[in-house]
This record gives structure tokens, C-alpha cells and sequence, in this order.
């Protein structure tokens, strides 16, 4: 329908997660539309972080250089880890500004209908890293999905034979602040009975 380039581009952008045909369509014009200086940095930033950006090799965060920020950060607990999923999960966790300890990044969550074996994710270095001592919890913050879950069972027994001096916790779960009971479904309710506390 377009010229060759425009396709190819429209092709690529539709690629992106949560991009569809039509979107792909709007970003492509809109990258017509602006001026070279911006089309092209918009280029050259995806070449850099593409020739830049690579995984911490203590905790396999994103970083620029052997380790990212908050493994290089001294005035973080290193007794306290938090295990995620993915690196995006770190973001968020980030923002509540509750948390001080150090990250370990699976890169993934068990899902062996899906071929994601223990042995494809972080989960021996996590093991490494908790042998040396140092760590007194960790934090299991996997996502509250079928592959979360069963990702979280199977750290947890983990620990149970191979560190049991370290305390492993599960983030809370139930009814996000300023939701009404009506619209809860029934796995959100109970698990926010489960999670109830002293007032």
C-alpha cells in the first residue's frame, strides 16, 4: 500500500510488544512527519542502548559497564534480596522508595509448557550469591501469574535445602488501595484474607 521503506517500517514498529498494525501505522507517519534531527536520534538512541546496555554480572539488572547502579550503590542492605522476574520489574519497586536492599533478576519465570527450565533462568548465581553468607532474606517478587507462582514455590523449596539460615518472604498480596469488594474476584479476596493483619 506504501513505499517499500514505509512498509518495512511499519513492519518492524507493529513487531514492538503491545503495537499493533494501526499504531505501527500512526508511529510510522509521525517519524515522517518530524525533522531528521529527531527521527535520527530517535535512531541513534536505539543503537546506543542496543551497543551500551548489557546485564549486571552480579545481579543481571540492566547496566552499562560490568554492574549496574544499584549493585555499585554502598549504602544498599546487601543482607536483603529481592528476586523479579524481569528487569522492568525493578522500576516500580524503585518508585515506592520502600526498598533497600539488592536485586537478583531471574530473567524469567518457570513455564515448562513453554520450555522455561530452572536451569534457563538466574537461579544457580542466586544460589551462588546466597552461599557466600552475606544474605539473611530474600524477597521473592515474582509476578502473582500461574508461572509467578510456581517460580516462587520452587525458590522457596530451593532455600529450604540449600540455605536454610535465609528467611524467605513473598510480597503481599489482595485488594489494590481504593478498590471496592464488589468488583474483587474470588482469588483477589481470599488471598487478601490469607494476607490479613493486626490493626
Amino acid at each position: 500500500m506504501f513505499a517499500a521503506p514505509v512498509n518495512r517500517l511499519i513492519s518492524e514498529l507493529a513487531r514492538l510488544p503491545g503495537v499493533g498494525q494501526r499504531t505501527a501505522q500512526r508511529l510510522a507517519f509521525h517519524i515522517l512527519r518530524v525533522s531528521d534531527e529527531e527521527a535520527l536520534a530517535l535512531a541513534d538512541a536505539i543503537r546506543e542502548v542496543k551497543e551500551t546496555v548489557g546485564h549486571c554480572e552480579v545481579c543481571f539488572n540492566l547496566a552499562v559497564g560490568p554492574r549496574c547502579n544499584i549493585c555499585l550503590d554502598e549504602r544498599r542492605d546487601g543482607g536483603v534480596i529481592c528476586v523479579v522476574e524481569e528487569p522492568s520489574d525493578v522500576i516500580p519497586i524503585e518508585r515506592t522508595h520502600e526498598f533497600s536492599g539488592r536485586y537478583h533478576v531471574l530473567g524469567g519465570a518457570l513455564s515448562p509448557i513453554d520450555g522455561v527450565d530452572p536451569e534457563d533462568l538466574h537461579i544457580e548465581e542466586l544460589m551462588r550469591r546466597l552461599g557466600a553468607g552475606e544474605v539473611r532474606e530474600l524477597v521473592v517478587a515474582t509476578n502473582s501469574t500461574t508461572t509467578g507462582e510456581a517460580t516462587a514455590l520452587y525458590l522457596a523449596d530451593q532455600l529450604r535445602e540449600r540455605a536454610p539460615g535465609v528467611t524467605v518472604t513473598r510480597l503481599a498480596s489482595g485488594l489494590p488501595v481504593g478498590a471496592d469488594l464488589e468488583y474483587a474476584d474470588e482469588v483477589t479476596l481470599g488471598r487478601a484474607f490469607r494476607s490479613r493483619h493486626t490493626l
